[in-house]
């Protein structure tokens, strides 16, 4: 793990934010040489499932079972 000053990591917060994203590595911050932060990239989100994305959204009308009769399909007309 790697210790930097606070003024120095104020200095180049950005740079190391990103190297911390990258590398996974945490950072150690200091004042005076004293511990005052711990800088480590976040846990991994978890996965969303697609299942049942949909619930509540859609309404059934009619028999949704039997086919339509002849007369309402459109591609026959």
């Amino acid at each position: 793990m790697e210790t930097i000053a606070i003024s120095k990591f104020k200095a180049t917060c950005l740079q190391l934010l990103g190297r911390i994203s990258q590398t996974g590595e945490s950072l150690l911050v200091t004042k005076k040489g004293n511990p005052i932060a711990l800088v480590s990239p976040p846990p991994p989100l978890p996965k969303k499932s697609s299942f049942g994305v949909m619930k509540g959204k859609t309404k059934i009308h009619g028999d949704i079972t039997n086919p339509l009769p002849e007369k309402d399909w459109e591609v026959l007309g």
